[in-house]
């Protein structure tokens, strides 16, 4: 009996954090749905009507950032005033983009659209909320016509697989993926690294998963739950950018990146 209350307590602990995450998601969803409602807002959800909405999503998840993982951000100064592509590092659980998209409005009161998943877009309940902040499928249109109205725009090339397959070396599991190269070719904008410091060891999946893998590699559906959630210190860290060459090839301007 004791074995099995220390197991289920040590269970709890490991996914109490991102179980909490996911609450606050939805919650803030719902109340975004409500605020729709009381205030009947029509407006396009990318439209300055919807900023005050998103002042206050964008400092609750800053105060969380600052409680709980100290949260930092450097090197704003290298994002370009007009469009470019954000390139980043997926963690097991992206919290570490999240912080970063609010700091990043509070600060300037700028949106960086995000390429998400298509997964991401099946979830109930969360179309409203995706579409405020700035979430879309990514097709390479979408991207250009962001970038063509000044947007930033965020793309982690490895996605979901880098998200569940990776460790705390920080392997990039890109594959042969270079669409965000040539849209950024095409739409002659530059690349922009970016990378959180100890968004692996605050977030992890588990290691034995050969088996998980062959699954999400048939389903593309994310498979493992993440667990953890430790109070670790966060650091975002934003490169210097790479401008537009139109004498190099995608292939060339990934292995830049």
């Amino acid at each position: 009996v004791v074995i099995v209350s220390l197991t289920m307590s040590a269970i709890l602990v490991f996914f109490i954090v991102p179980l909490t995450i996911l609450f606050l998601i939805y919650l803030i969803s719902i109340l975004l749905l409500i605020y729709q409602k009381n205030v009947e807002v029509k407006a396009d959800p990318l439209s300055e009507v919807w900023d005050s909405a998103r002042q206050t999503i964008a400092s609750f998840w800053d105060i969380y950032a600052r409680i709980w993982h100290g949260y930092e951000l450097h090197g704003v100064e290298n994002l370009p005033e007009g469009p470019g592509i954000v390139v980043y590092y997926h963690g097991a659980i992206p919290v570490d983009y999240l912080y970063f998209l609010s700091r990043l409005f509070l600060w300037k009161k700028r949106l960086c659209l995000s390429v998400a998943d298509h997964f991401v877009f099946r979830l109930p309940g969360l179309k409203l909320l995706l579409e405020v902040v700035g979430i879309m499928p990514g097709t390479r249109k979408d991207c250009l016509i962001a970038l063509k109205n000044g947007h930033l725009v965020s793309i982690s090339p490895g996605g979901v697989r880098e998200a569940l397959f990776s460790d705390e070396s920080y392997q990039l599991m890109w594959g042969n993926r270079k669409g965000f190269a040539q849209v950024a070719l095409d739409a002659k904008v530059p690349i922009i690294p970016m990378y959180t410091q100890n968004v692996r060891e605050g977030y992890r999946t588990f290691k034995e998963r050969k088996f998980f893998r062959q699954l999400y590699e048939s389903t593309r559906l994310p498979c493992i739950p993440p667990y953890g959630g430790l109070p670790v210190k966060f650091r975002t860290y934003i490169g210097e950018p790479i401008p537009y060459d139109p004498n190099i090839t995608a292939e060339e301007l990934v292995e830049k990146v």
